[in-house]
């Protein structure tokens, strides 16, 4: 199970089998990964040992114990350790030692995201943070759903505000008036399409946009 990291399809080292880390161990075997999940609690590893065909009680933040498990040939790993900090924060020290090059991990606050970056941690994922965030966004009504990047980016799909209806994209100039980008166009029984100078834009339509996170807060509060 030696991993390759030039391989999109190459394994992945899951450690820790709360709902975060099953949830992301079943979406890659959804993607044809195998798959290693690795808990200190015997108990789940019990549990899910007939859905993946790696599941291994381990120390996790034990380095010669992921090592004896094979975790050192995984250039990929998933680190879902949450509310046990000391245990997160080993566990992702560990697998930089071992020479894990790309290692996603699961922070709890800002904090717990510092403290895991600097010990090797090349990708945080705050996923309560996150959610919140997409959730506020959607409970004001004039979002579907909301996206926002590290940098101040964001990605929204709303339904088309009035500036817009009603003329193409070209006529409503919204790019130079509102500094957003209008990536595509559903419409209400049509497939999506990629948003075009001359795409004309009807009320119901739904719009994918993305810009700076307050421009694209601005334009979807025109609703």
């Amino acid at each position: 199970m030696a991993d390759n990291g030039s391989d999109p399809h190459a394994p992945v080292l899951v450690v820790g089998m709360g709902r975060f880390g099953i949830s992301v161990a079943r979406a890659l075997l959804r993607m044809n990964h195998e798959v290693m999940v690795v808990d200190l609690d015997h108990e789940l590893v019990q549990k899910y040992s007939n859905e993946f065909t790696y599941a291994i009680a381990v120390d996790t933040s034990d380095t010669d114990a992921l090592r004896q498990v094979g975790a050192d040939q995984f250039s990929r790993a998933v680190v879902g350790i949450g509310t046990q900090i000391e245990g997160s924060v080993l566990t992702v020290l560990s697998l930089a030692e071992l020479g894990v090059s790309e290692i996603w991990a699961k922070a709890i606050n800002r904090k717990h995201a510092s403290i895991l970056e600097r010990v090797g941690a090349s990708h945080v994922v705050l996923p309560e943070s996150a959610m919140g965030q997409r959730v506020a966004h959607m409970v004001t009504g004039t979002m579907t759903d909301f996206i926002e990047f590290d940098d101040g980016f964001a990605i929204a799909r709303t339904r088309a505000p009035h500036v817009s209806a009603g003329r193409t994209l070209e006529e409503s100039n919204l790019r130079q008036k509102y500094a957003i980008t209008v990536v595509g166009v559903k419409r209400r029984g049509e497939d999506f399409t990629y948003a075009r100078p001359e795409t004309s834009i009807s009320r119901t339509d739904e719009l994918i946009v993305s810009g700076p996170t307050t421009k694209v807060e601005a334009f979807c509060a025109l609703n």
